[in-house]
């Protein structure tokens, strides 16, 4: 049985650092082994399955193994704890905070010492809600075909990939922490139609309180090699994020708790971070292993249920939902929607499907039809399909991905997921094109100057970094060109350069206060601290500014146009008819190059009169500093499974 750290050969394999050229080639031929006996996702050449799995679910008596055998660990460890389990799609299943525990969490991005601003420096925030957020994003990240942590979170995410390094790019995931909102519209926080908020199991993906996080102590669970769920430890009254010393490893209580939680439910050796590589790094699982544990695993002893208002106030543990079936809320299409293609699509508590193709009715006479919504889903979907995965085993399995199409207003328009896409990926989809709808507009300058004096500060900033107000004269805008001008650097990763005009200064920039990502939406990740139900006008509206100010509100149903938050890293597009605007199509799965090239070309193979961006409007003619034009996309050099094309998007 496998325990918190990878067994591989050699000391070098364990833990997933940063490993030396040498090193990476021994971990691909490892891998390709295990991969030619393994079957745990993917589909195409090459390939053994759709990583679908062994249908399976968490029972409650599962559910109460795992707290007690975290429980034992604590107590043994002289640190009592708050424990979260939840299953694939966020249902919290138990809750348990132990005597002495501490009540609530100060988030703080130490040992970096940054003034109070955002969530950082934020105290009072109740540790179950901390403990909720580390076990959805354990269960979030992951997949049957990759095995992510917080810790892995926590590397992805950070200033620079690795952490702890100088004059290296961000994360590839820079700023996903901020995604799974509370006030995010796309997530079920309720278990019935009647907009109650309910403890009870239902149709997810469901909302994580804090977004996702990068603090260690959340895990996922597995059944036999099918990811089930995940679970989340919140011991020391700080919510942060992983040291990554430049020596050694950051063995740490938390991450223990949570592997004593784990044991029994692991996912399996060939699967965990540690043995997928990005940028030629491997990713960290964990810092610590079961030979760390100050006490043998054991179930023994009584669980008394913690409530938390908005997520768990069942009064005893749950069952998960089995992933696939419509408990779950993510289903195979049912009615034909997206024809030709392997697709899956989300259902409310009632059965209903979410989101079929459906016309938009903005821009007046150049509206997106359901059939071109229609199109460039499946279009998309099947890119992915030929596509080779980044970030998943066994190799040369294609990319699952969620795909979606909004208008210009934001609303979705359609959306779909290959089978066993990672659920974070379900919301960040619609935020990405969300983003790019908005942006690319030449009314988002003003819309956002209008929302707050502090919120304007940025389309200030922007314009005198570019001379000109690019967020006013109709400039094509994607996440990753939007993610070169937010990241506390620029260009990102040199280090003695300023920081983009969307991002703070670095001396005032974290994880938990980034700019305007962060700006937008704080105001509500602090209001719903408690668990209330989100306002009607979601993430970004009055709600978020104390009742004051906020984006508009737009369209019928009474939303801001960015009513889950906004995405700073790539997989997106804006959809062009002729020379107009008319909506955006958002990817997120299985790499974030990957999710350049679904979108963009899935878009550009739907044909008919909707296209990409003209090329004389696209960011990437933007040359701010004069040493260097922004990123539009960045398709990988040769994407495909069963063709050696290369430069597939070069033209289009």
């Amino acid at each position: 049985m496998r325990t918190g750290r990878s067994s591989g050969t050699g000391g070098w394999l364990r833990r997933g650092a940063g490993l030396p050229a040498v090193r990476l080639a021994a971990l691909a031929a490892a891998v390709a082994v295990v991969a030619t006996v393994v079957d745990c996702g993917g589909g195409g050449s090459g390939s053994t399955g759709n990583g679908v799995g062994t249908p399976a679910n968490l029972s409650a008596a599962q559910v109460q193994t795992i707290i007690l055998q975290a429980a034992n660990e604590a107590t043994a460890r002289g640190t009592p704890a708050t424990i979260a389990v939840v299953d694939r799609v966020g249902n919290v299943l138990g809750v348990m905070q132990m005597a002495g525990a501490p009540a609530t969490v100060t988030v703080t991005s130490a040992p970096r010492s940054v003034a109070a601003s955002g969530l950082e420096g934020k105290s009072g925030i109740p540790s179950t809600l901390a403990a909720i957020s580390k076990a959805i994003t354990g269960a979030y990240l992951s997949t049957n075909g990759n095995a992510f942590t917080t810790r892995t979170a926590s590397q992805i995410v950070q200033e620079h990939f690795d952490p702890g390094t100088t004059d290296a790019a961000g994360g590839p995931l820079f700023g996903v922490q901020f995604s799974q909102l509370p006030c995010s519209d796309l997530t079920n926080n309720f278990a019935n139609n009647s907009g109650t908020l309910s403890g009870a199991p239902g149709p997810g993906p469901h909302r994580a309180p804090l977004g996702l996080s990068a603090d260690p102590g959340g895990l996922p669970l597995y059944i036999n090699g099918t990811l089930v769920g995940g679970i989340g430890i919140e011991a020391n009254g700080v919510y942060g994020v992983s040291a990554f010393p430049a020596t050694g490893f950051d063995v740490e209580g938390e991450e223990l708790i949570a592997i004593a939680g784990q044991t029994g439910f692991t996912p399996p050796d060939s699967i965990t971070a540690n043995r997928i590589t990005v940028n030629g790094l491997s990713l960290r699982y964990t810092d610590s292993d079961s030979s760390e544990l100050a006490t043998p695993v054991r179930a023994s002893g009584t669980y008394t249920a913690t409530s938390v208002a908005g997520y768990y106030t069942a009064g005893t543990t749950l069952a998960g939902t089995t992933f696939l079936s419509a408990a779950s809320g993510v289903i195979a299409d049912p009615g034909n929607n997206f024809p030709g293609v392997q697709a899956y699509m989300l259902v409310d508590n009632t059965g209903a499907v979410r989101f079929k193709p459906t016309a938009a009715t903005v821009p007046a006479g150049n509206a997106l039809t359901a059939a071109e919504v229609q199109s460039v889903i499946v279009q998309a979907l099947g890119v992915a399909f030929d596509a080779r995965a980044q970030i998943r085993q066994p190799l040369n399995s294609f990319a699952q991905v969620t795909a979606t199409v909004v208008d210009t207003n934001g609303n979705i328009l359609g959306l779909a997921r290959t089978p066993d896409a990672a659920i974070f990926g379900t919301d960040v989809a619609v935020q990405k094109a969300r983003t790019v709808a908005f942006f690319s507009q030449n009314t988002a300058g003003a819309t956002l100057s209008a929302a707050s004096a502090s919120i304007a500060s940025y389309v200030t900033n922007s314009t005198i970094f570019f001379g000109a107000n690019e967020f006013a004269n109709g400039t094509a805008w994607t996440p990753r060109a939007l993610g070169n001008i937010s990241r506390p650097f620029y260009p990102d990763g040199i280090d003695a350069n300023a920081n983009g005009p969307l991002s703070r200064p670095f001396a005032s920039w974290s994880v938990f206060t980034d700019g305007l990502q962060l700006d937008l939406v704080s105001g509500n990740i602090i209001a719903l601290a408690g668990g209330a139900a989100p306002g009607a006008e979601a993430c970004g509206g009055p709600q978020a500014f104390g009742g004051a100010g906020g984006l508009p509100l737009v369209g019928a149903a009474g939303q801001t146009a960015l009513a889950n938050g906004i995405q700073i890293f790539a997989g997106g597009v804006p959809i062009y008819r002729g020379a107009v605007l008319v909506g955006a199509v958002g990817v997120s799965g299985d790499g974030i190059d990957q999710d350049d090239l679904v979108s963009f070309l899935g878009l550009a193979r739907a044909g008919g009169a909707i296209s990409n961006a003209p090329m004389a409007i696209r960011a990437d003619n933007l040359n701010p500093l004069g040493d260097g034009n922004l990123r539009y996309v960045n398709c990988p050099t040769q994407p495909f499974l069963d063709s050696t094309a290369q430069n597939v998007c070069n033209g289009l």
